[in-house]
């Protein structure tokens, strides 16, 4: 089996992963300024595409990769509830792209996709198809990270060989979602894990809660605003229903509503439809002419996009900038070169060509969908004694220190890939 990383080595963003020249893991971008794109953008043709889940950092390049022929463009592979978010997501990329000077892909790439798309129920083993793909099987296994994330099992049969690729994992529960169960996972060869938190814990939940409410409160009661820039998908259905629980009701913009939409036709996919249904119906909702009332009095809103590039999150921002009362309370993993990264280390962000430098109060919580340092291990853990051999660290700023500590703790072959290296495993 060979297997050639494009992306989201010793990095988060673009993940990308070929194997064997025909089938691609994840092809997603980078959400920096200017959006970096997997390596090899434009010359891979491969038969099959399967998708973690519907962050753009794992399935935002995916329209690209359609041919401009129907017949040759390849088959997609993911959980319903992934293709219906992806489609919605493709396209929001092209309007931005249309703001922001780029375009990777066009609407014809977008239908494609949704035309060659396979949606698969987690558990179910399925042969890719077509005569090529005829020898490599596939599972989805519940990843736990949002609504419709997958671990992916593939499985070479004339070879013998396979793989487990944790995309994005979450091992514990969170309000939104039932947690990731490695148990039930496929034992393999070969795993590919994510290293976004190695060498960090995430705080205990409901302390984390608490203190993030405190804080919301203490801005209501001083007349300011409190601003929370949350991911679309995920990170704002989760913070509404924290909202909701403890008797606040936010103002809610940006494609967030359009995400929870989506998820009411995939209850299933959720650890409680109903209170997410009851947060959601309680909450008050922004557009454009809206904004100003949302502003006029004390409130909390909760708005896109999370890493402060784009969407409505710069309209509030540039509003309260100078109002020391108002807060910036940042829910998410702020990527290097993003303005969410820029406002915690230097202060500002860049908003329509303009430098606007934040003197309200900027904080950040750790409300991660990610699986923290000892469940990471711990996942390798059960891995390593279920027989696999070779363990690629990827997506992370330190896969290199968590290979040298695998390499360390069990003996076993562990790589930090770069970048365009390729290994053939046999």
């Amino acid at each position: 089996m060979k297997i050639k990383f494009l992306g989201g080595c010793n990095e988060v963003g673009r993940s990308a992963i070929l194997v064997d020249e025909k089938i691609v893991l994840d092809y997603g971008l980078r959400p920096s300024d200017p959006p970096e794109i997997p390596l090899g953008g434009g010359t891979i043709l491969p038969k099959s595409v399967i998708v973690s889940h519907a962050h753009l950092d794992h399935s935002g390049m995916v329209p690209s990769l359609m041919s401009t022929s129907t017949d040759m463009a390849p088959d997609v592979y993911m959980t319903s509830v992934t293709g219906d978010l992806s489609l919605l997501l493709s396209r929001d990329t092209i309007k931005v792209g249309k703001d922001q000077g780029f375009a990777f892909f066009g609407e014809e790439d977008v239908r494609r996709m949704g035309r060659h798309m396979h949606t698969v129920a987690y558990g179910k083993r399925l042969t890719l198809n077509g005569s090529v793909e005829g020898d490599y099987e596939l599972e989805l296994c519940n990843a736990g990270h949002i609504p419709g994330s997958s671990s992916v099992y593939l499985r070479k049969e004339s070879e013998n060989i396979s793989l487990l690729y944790t995309g994005d994992i979450k091992t514990e529960e969170s309000r939104l979602m039932e947690s990731a169960s490695p148990g039930d996972f496929p034992a393999s060869d070969i795993l590919l894990i994510e290293s976004t938190y190695y060498g960090r814990e995430h705080r205990n939940r409901k302390e984390l809660e608490r203190e993030f409410i405190d804080s919301i409160r203490e801005t209501l009661n001083s007349g300011g605003n409190a601003i929370v820039p949350c991911f679309a998908v995920g990170r704002t259905q989760e913070i509404a229903m924290i909202l909701h629980s403890y008797g606040l009701t936010p103002y809610i913009d940006g494609m967030g509503l359009s995400v929870y939409s989506l998820f009411k036709n995939h209850p299933s996919f959720l650890k409680n439809a109903k209170a997410l249904s009851d947060a959601f119906r309680d909450a008050r909702f922004v557009n454009s002419k809206r904004r100003k009332k949302a502003l006029s009095e004390p409130s909390v809103i909760v708005t896109t996009s999370g890493m402060l590039n784009g969407g409505p999150v710069l309209y509030y921002l540039k509003k309260i900038h100078e109002d020391p009362r108002s807060k910036v309370l940042l829910t998410g993993y702020q990527i290097e070169g993003t303005n969410g990264r820029r406002l915690i280390e230097e202060g500002y962000v860049e908003a329509d060509g303009e430098v606007v430098k934040v003197n309200s109060q900027v904080e950040q919580y750790d409300f991660s969908a990610h699986a923290g340092d000892s469940e990471l291990k711990e996942l390798v853990s059960r891995f390593y004694r279920n027989g696999t051999g070779i363990i690629f660290t990827v997506h992370g700023d330190n896969t290199e220190g968590f290979a040298t500590w695998l390499r360390e703790k069990y003996g076993c072959d562990a790589i930090s890939p770069k970048n365009g290296e390729e290994f053939i495993i046999e």
